[in-house]
């Protein structure tokens, strides 16, 4: 069953960390949701940049239901987001902003983070529905500056941040007053063991830093 659109939006926030997930097989998805939960990570991003996005996304959430968020990324126009959706996409990420994708989502009470990089694009996502600002791009070109370049301004803004963050960098991230951290091959190498052992410190450093601020 697909979550409501506040519903999910509020879990994200919650957990605060999802895994960046690239896979070749369901068998494998599964093993890095397996390993995420043990950990205390509970959402995921399955990527269209492969073409088995959609088979990943429905059997995650037929073995795991609603214990795992699981959400498409790299959804750049409308058709991509409504299959997404139709395969149980909980969430929707991309590495742009699209009207169209907005609308759909909209239309399924999805919550979208379309990729901003200023304040232009930012608010106009905003206006048209999104549930979070995703700063794109981060790791190399901008790192935490977008961060506050977009929340002294308008510090309502929910802000997502995906690349580049890890467990040394992750308290400066949280601290910066993001939302939501994506992370790749820190929640999605290894075994399920090594996966849950770094969720697991991802969970810790989240929370200790966010009761301390």
């Amino acid at each position: 069953m697909i979550l409501q659109k506040a519903t999910v939006t509020k879990a994200l926030y919650d957990t605060c960390a999802f895994a960046v997930v690239r896979v070749p097989t369901v068998e494998r998805g599964c093993e890095i949701a397996e390993g995420l939960l043990k950990g205390g990570v509970r959402a995921m991003e399955i990527s269209y940049t492969l073409p088995n996005a959609g088979e990943v996304i429905s059997g995650i959430k037929e073995r795991f239901g609603d214990d795992m968020i699981v959400g498409a990324g790299t959804v750049m126009e409308a058709t991509t987001a409504r299959l997404a959706i139709m395969s149980g996409a909980e969430f929707i990420v991309a590495n742009m902003l699209s009207d169209e994708v907005a609308r759909i989502c909209n239309l399924y009470q999805i919550p979208y983070a379309p990729g901003c990089t200023t304040m232009t694009e930012a608010n106009h996502a905003l206006e048209i529905g999104a549930a979070y600002i995703k700063c794109f791009p981060i790791s190399n070109t901008y790192g935490k500056q977008l961060v506050g370049l977009f929340k002294t301004p308008t510090p309502w803004m929910p802000l997502m941040a995906s690349g580049g963050i890890n467990l040394d960098n992750l308290a400066d991230w949280v601290k910066t007053g993001i939302e939501c951290c994506g992370m790749g091959s820190l929640l999605t190498k290894g075994s399920a063991d090594d996966i849950a052992k770094n969720a697991a410190e991802v969970r810790r450093i989240i929370d200790e830093t966010r009761a301390g601020m």
